[in-house]
């Protein structure tokens, strides 16, 4: 179920011809696969290349049942020590010729957009995690996206969510799915 408008950015260098469709995900919060986790992703990213994880997937064992994907992922301040060792913090990602900067993200969620910003000034789309709170919207030129948390850790019982971004010659799209 889509739950959000989708949101883009565009580019205007012309440069932009493919199509990829990206999934994300992000707080998870789980340490293996569990089969509900399996389904649930497996029918949200079915038309997915390229899988993003903003972090807290607690375990990379996880990202095992991507194997027919692209993935990549950073470590959040929940995931185990062999995953904080084993991902990077923040990375920045060239898919299509857009440039997409991946981030947990940490500390208070009133500012926490500001500091993906001062870490990633000249990015396309920032994905990032850490508030359980989806997001799908532009700063500028920029194109916002937070999944929410996949595995329906939300307050009160919030359904689990995720996110496709879409890159394309008119921009990138982004839109939120619950689960």
């Amino acid at each position: 179920m889509i739950f959000l408008i989708s949101m883009f950015v565009t580019n205007n260098s012309g440069e932009h011809s493919a199509v990829t469709h990206i999934g994300i995900l992000s707080d998870t919060h789980i340490t293996n696969p569990s089969p509900w986790f399996v389904k649930q992703a497996q029918s949200a990213f079915q038309s997915c290349s390229v899988i993003l994880h903003a972090g807290d997937l607690t375990d990379r064992s996880i990202l095992d049942i991507f194997t027919d994907k692209t993935v990549y992922a950073v470590h959040g301040n929940m995931c185990e020590a062999s995953s904080y060792h084993a991902l990077p913090t923040d990375r920045v990602i060239e898919i299509d010729g857009y440039s997409i900067g991946l981030c947990h993200g940490a500390g208070a969620r009133h500012n926490i957009e500001d500091r993906m910003l001062d870490l990633f000034p000249t990015v396309d789309c920032i994905v990032y995690g850490h508030t359980h709170i989806a997001v799908n919207h532009s700063i500028g030129k920029t194109l916002f996206v937070n999944p929410g948390a996949f595995a329906s850790t939300g307050r009160h019982g919030a359904p689990g969510s995720y996110a496709i971004l879409t890159t394309g010659s008119d921009g990138l799209h982004a839109t939120l799915h619950q689960l």
